[in-house]
């Protein structure tokens, strides 16, 4: 590169990085748009609306409710990924949409979730079940639906429907033209073709589909249907398509629920929690950037660079894909802030290996980037894949998280691969080419790691085991292996009116730790009714005894009306469904990145030791989590991710080494001296970007207030974890595996 578009690129960063902060943190034009404070934040960071129905079937049974409470949750997902629903009572459902504030435009694109109906439009003698009335414009039913219902004329109903989508499809002559998607139970299918049979030789007659007292589309059969898969034409617009697949999709419910109220709701955490939040996330990233200059030198410089266009970039991207930021959702960003400095931390200690062995600095560099790129790549995109499959079959939590994760990895990659690099050419090319402004790399005595394996896998083995123990032992004494909170195991919902209009932080400052106090309870959730004096404060399950002992301590603290406190038993917010949903995801998560493991280095061991890895960094988490009795919620899923997402890609590094080292030798002294100088290697990277990473989260454990405190402790913990089985463990279990089997040379001298 020559000196002056080294220039050219400097101060093309400069001006790029400068309008980038700027975008981020006030925005362009009239609204702002870009800003950080514009970015969709969930309940608990922002508020939103929060209704609850109410089922016309007085007491449902616990199949129906479940079933309803998961589609419409994937119904209401729309809206954002953070949505909740949850069972109130025995016949109520609570649903609670973050980043929106009119409750009245959100029931009317719900509609009134019940069933729907799918009719032929001729019964079985022939005459009309429905017909087209001139003066409305619209279709009319001529019958009572138990009538429909009992001579077969409802050919399916809305539960026979497995998904309904709109999207753009091509018709005979090639115009595209929107359309709404079906794809049918198995059940249904075979209903759907015989009544697409009847009507298609009836001269091609039409279906009505029935919802809420009115036919929504009347569509005319062009064929027998027998695969189960079906498309709606006609639609005028995308919008009117996505109308009725959404319809479609809500009247899928087995129960008809009716409104019974619905509310504004403040943020749950309060504005504490979040501006908080923020000041610790900006003097960690300056603890990081003094670090990485401190060094790293000059590339610590640039790597300082790269990180604030990645946090940039990332906050202008989740603005303009409206994500829904949350807890959860930080967990993802503070893990590719964590990937983001160890993609620099691995070029920048290959570069001063380079410098080491001699090589000119312009070289090193050079080198430096290609050797580096191998681990990055490999590492990010074994995490990427993990992100994918979260996406597509997480739900809620899950998803959330997957979205900012994919986000952080691709932004990280860019800045690490494109920006990084060329900066630093950018400065070669200015002048700054001594060895000094870079460092060089120390010769370090190879650690016998694999000397004290059998040591290190006592003390995994010992760690694991904490799990279970604690867990049957808290199980036997309490009824609990874990300390689950609300989100999965239930609790209670107090409405209390107080007698005046109280804020968030004042909530947070008096109310919440007298409700902590009473209760026992350290992960007590306030939401504030926006507009009203009412405060909704979801709590574990209590008892009568403490329902009574927290009602007077409301009274004697606050004077409230004891006549306006109500408690209400609710259901988890994380449904069994969602559960499976999330433990599904992270098998098949699990299995993709053991497969593409495998496929890079060629040999099933890497892959398996990965896991296995992998495997002791959850269970050891868990068994702090049983240990300490911190609260198993949201943050709990989103927490165990991002410990898979770290561990694995810390391996990666690991592994990455070794292959480069291993090429050409395959005794088994060889080996285990290729373990142990690979992991010697690249001891800094691993020592560094666990420090970065645990700075991150420390500084927000310390800042934050408990609820963050309860999310940011189990992540400490599972970065230490994470260091440790990355140098300790996975070389040692891949060289087990390889070497089972294989005898060591040994010399044979003779006797004299």
């Amino acid at each position: 590169m020559k000196k002056n578009k080294g220039i050219i690129i400097l101060i093309a960063t400069v001006i790029i990085t400068a309008f980038l902060t700027f975008v981020a943190a006030v925005g362009i034009g009239p609204t702002g748009t870009g800003a950080a404070r514009n970015i969709n934040t969930g309940l608990d960071l922002a508020g939103g609306v929060s209704i609850t129905y109410e089922t016309t079937v007085e007491n449902p049974s616990s199949d129906d409710m479940a079933d309803t409470i998961y589609k419409l949750q994937q119904r209401v997902e729309q809206y954002s990924t953070e949505s909740q629903v949850y069972q109130e009572g025995s016949n109520r459902i609570n649903v609670e949409i973050p980043g929106v504030t009119d409750a009245n435009s959100i029931l009317e694109e719900l509609g009134k979730p019940g069933s729907l109906y799918f009719i032929a439009h001729k019964d079985s003698e022939g005459n009309e079940n429905y017909s087209f009335d001139s003066s409305t414009g619209g279709y009319v039913l001529n019958k009572e639906l138990d009538e429909l219902q009992e001579d077969g004329s409802i050919v399916l109903t809305g539960t026979d429907v497995e998904t309904a989508k709109a999207v753009i499809a091509q018709d005979d002559m090639q115009n595209k033209e929107n359309v709404v998607d079906l794809t049918l139970t198995k059940a249904g299918a075979k209903k759907f073709a015989e009544a697409t049979k009847k009507a298609y030789e009836d001269n091609r007659d039409s279906i009505g589909i029935y919802y809420d007292g009115e036919f929504v589309s009347v569509p005319n059969v062009q064929a027998e249907i027998t695969g189960g898969n079906a498309q709606i034409s006609g639609m005028a617009d995308a919008q009117e398509a996505e109308n009725l697949a959404s319809t479609i999709r809500i009247g899928g419910l087995k129960l008809e629920l009716t409104e019974l109220r619905s509310n504004v709701v403040a943020a749950q955490l309060g504005e504490e929690a979040i501006s908080t939040s923020v000041v610790a996330a900006a003097i960690g990233m300056v603890i990081v950037m003094i670090f990485m200059i401190l060094m790293y030198r000059v590339p610590g410089v640039v790597a300082s660079v790269a990180l604030v266009i990645y946090t940039d970039v990332m906050l202008i991207t989740l603005n303009a894909f409206d994500i829904t930021l949350t807890l959860p959702g930080i967990a993802g960003i503070i893990l590719g802030i964590g990937m983001a400095v160890d993609a620099n931390v691995i070029i920048y200690a290959r570069i001063r290996e380079e410098i080491a062995s001699g090589i000119s600095v312009r070289s090193s560099i050079q080198n430096g980037f290609k050797k580096a790129f191998s681990a990055i790549f490999d590492g990010n995109i074994t995490t990427l894949i993990a992100s994918f499959v979260l996406m597509w079959l997480g739900s809620g939590t899950v998803k959330g998280f997957a979205y900012t994760l994919a986000l952080g990895i691709v932004i990280s990659m860019f800045t690490a691969l494109v920006v990084s690099r060329y900066i630093v050419q950018a400065l070669f090319a200015v002048g700054v080419r001594d060895e000094k402004f870079f460092g060089r790399a120390k010769q370090r005595k190879v650690i016998d790691f694999l000397g004290k394996r059998r040591f290190f896998f006592v003390v995994s083995i010992c760690l694991i085991l904490c799990a279970p123990i604690f867990m049957v032992v808290h199980h036997s004494s309490e009824g609990k292996a874990l300390n689950y909170s609300l989100e999965f195991s239930g609790g209670t919902s107090t409405n209390v009116t107080f007698n005046e209009d109280m804020d968030i932080k004042t909530i947070d400052s008096e109310v919440t730790p007298l409700v902590e106090r009473v209760t026992g309870d350290k992960n007590v959730q306030p939401t504030k009714v926006v507009g009203t004096n009412q405060v909704i404060i979801k709590t574990k399950s209590l008892n009568l005894d403490e329902r009574e002992a927290l009602n007077k301590a409301l009274v004697d603290e606050f004077g409230v009306d004891e006549s306006k406190i109500t408690a209400e038993s609710i259901s988890s917010t994380i449904s069994s469904e969602m559960r499976n949903d999330a433990i599904m995801a992270v098998i098949v998560a699990t299995i993709c990145m053991l497969l593409y493991i495998w496929f890079r280095f060629k040999d099933i061991r890497f892959a398996s030791s990965a896991v296995l890895a992998l495997v002791h960094d959850v269970l050891v988490v868990l068994a702090f989590y049983a240990i300490a009795r911190v609260s198993v919620g949201n943050t709990f899923i989103a927490c165990m991710l991002t410990i898979v997402g770290y561990s694995i890609n810390a391996t990666i590094v690991i592994f990455d080494r070794i292959r480069e080292n291993m090429r050409g030798k395959k005794k088994k002294e060889e080996l285990k001296e290729v373990v142990n100088a690979s992991i010697t290697q690249t001891l800094t990277r691993s020592i560094y970007t666990s420090f970065t990473t645990f700075v991150m989260v420390a500084v927000l454990y310390i800042m934050g207030v408990s609820s963050i405190r309860e999310f940011a402790l189990p992540l400490i913990v599972g970065i230490v974890c994470g260091a440790y089985s990355s140098v300790c463990i996975t070389g040692a279990l891949w060289y087990v595996m390889k070497t089972r089997g294989m005898k060591e040379n040994k010399v044979v001298t003779k006797k004299k």
